[in-house]
C-alpha cells in the first residue's frame, strides 16, 4: 500500500492533513514529518486539528502551521490524508465528508474507512510509515523531519517500553538520529517540560490510586482538575505512574467530563489486551496503550470495565470486586 499511498500523493497538487482529537505526540510529530515531506514534493499542504497542539509539541520544527480550527475551511484541498484514526469522526474536524481520503495508521483497531487505507500493524508508530513514505519518496529525512519523527517514535513506544519495541524500533530511531534527531534535547522537552499544573493533578490522581492485585487504578474529577488548574493535555501520562507498581499488570486512568462520562486511558504490561477492552466501549488503540469513554457514574464505569478485564487469565482470580 505504500506505492498506491505515493501515486494518489503524486497525482494530486493539494493536501489537507489531520489526526485524532487530543493528540499525542505521534500524531503531532507524524502530522509535521508528512508536512515537511509534502512540502519538498512541491505540494500545497494545510494541517488542520480539532485541539491545539499540547504544550510539550509546540516546540517541534514547523508545530505553527497546525490550524486549530472546528472544521475544514471551505478553501481547503479537496483530497486529505488522516493520520491514526479508524473514523472520519476520531478527528472531531468537521467537513471531511466527500473528500477523497488516504488513512495511515498502525493500530490494532484500525479500520478501512478511507479511498486509499495504509494499515500496518507491526508499525512501531505511524511516524515509521511517514519516514518509509519520504524514504520512498526520495525526499531527504532533514534534521527538522527526524526530530518531529523520532518524537513520535519515542513517546508511542512508551520512552521504548511498550511490548512490540525490538531491534527494528532501534534501527528507525538510529535513522532519526543519523538524520540530525537529538535524543537528549528530544528527551527533555518531552519528560522535563511540565506544567506545574500537571503535577498538581498528577497529586490528586495519586491520592485517588488504588491497588487490586494485578490491577491498579486511579480517577480525577472535574473539581480537582479545576482546583489543580490542569488542562486535559496535562492528563497525559499519568496512567503510567500507576502502571509502574510492581507486580500490576494493568492501569486505568479515568478523568470526569463535563457530560458526566469519563475517559478511560488503559495501559498493559504486554500479558493483557487492553486494546480489545477499550473497543468494547467504542474505543481502541494499542494492545498496551488505549482509550475510550464510558457513562458515569465512576462507581458503575470503573465496574464495568473491571467485569471486562476479570476474564485475562493474567488478572483472573485476583480481582475483587471495585471500591471508589
Amino acid at each position: 500500500m505504500i506505492d498506491q499511498v505515493l501515486k494518489e500523493i503524486q497525482q494530486r497538487d493539494a493536501f489537507l492533513l489531520t489526526s485524532h482529537a487530543r493528540p499525542d505526540g505521534d500524531a503531532i510529530g507524524s502530522l509535521l514529518g508528512l508536512y515537511q515531506m509534502l512540502h519538498h514534493l512541491g505540494k500545497t499542504t494545510r494541517v488542520v486539528m480539532s485541539d491545539p497542539v499540547p504544550l510539550i509539541y509546540n516546540g517541534l520544527p514547523f508545530a505553527h502551521v497546525i490550524e486549530h480550527l472546528p472544521e475544514v475551511p471551505s478553501d481547503a484541498p479537496d483530497a486529505a490524508v488522516i493520520l491514526e484514526c479508524d473514523s472520519i469522526q476520531r478527528t472531531r474536524v468537521l467537513g471531511l465528508e466527500g473528500r477523497f481520503l488516504i488513512n495511515i495508521d498502525h493500530h490494532s483497531s484500525a479500520r478501512e474507512f478511507a479511498h486509499v487505507n495504509w494499515i500496518e500493524n507491526n508499525a512501531c508508530a505511524v511516524a515509521e510509515m511517514i519516514f518509509r513514505l519520504a524514504c520512498r519518496a526520495g525526499v531527504p529525512i532533514t534534521q527538522e523531519m527526524a526530530t518531529c519523527l523520532y518524537t513520535a517514535v519515542l513517546t508511542d513506544t512508551g520512552s521504548f517500553c511498550f511490548a512490540g519495541t525490538n531491534a527494528h524500533t532501534f534501527e528507525i530511531a538510529l535513522e532519526l538520529v543519523r538524520r540530525g534527531a537529538n535524543p537528549v534535547d528530544i528527551a527533555h522537552n518531552v519528560y522535563f517540560s511540565n506544567p506545574t499544573s500537571k503535577m498538581r493533578l498528577l497529586g490528586a490522581a495519586l491520592s485517588n490510586l488504588h491497588r487490586e492485585g494485578a490491577l491498579a487504578y486511579m480517577h480525577i474529577s472535574l473539581s480537582e482538575m479545576e482546583r489543580s488548574g490542569g488542562l486535559e493535555e496535562d492528563c497525559e501520562g499519568i496512567v503510567n505512574y500507576a502502571l509502574s507498581i510492581d507486580g500490576v499488570e494493568v492501569a486505568l486512568f479515568f478523568r470526569e467530563l463535563t457530560d458526566g462520562r469519563y475517559r478511560v486511558s488503559l495501559r498493559s504490561k504486554g500479558r493483557v489486551n487492553v486494546a480489545a477492552i477499550a473497543e468494547h466501549f467504542g474505543g481502541g488503540g494499542h494492545s498496551c496503550a488505549s482509550g475510550c469513554a464510558v457513562p458515569g457514574p465512576l462507581a458503575a464505569s470503573l465496574e464495568a470495565i473491571l467485569s471486562q478485564l476479570r476474564g485475562a487469565a493474567p488478572l483472573h482470580g485476583r480481582m475483587p470486586e471495585a471500591t471508589v
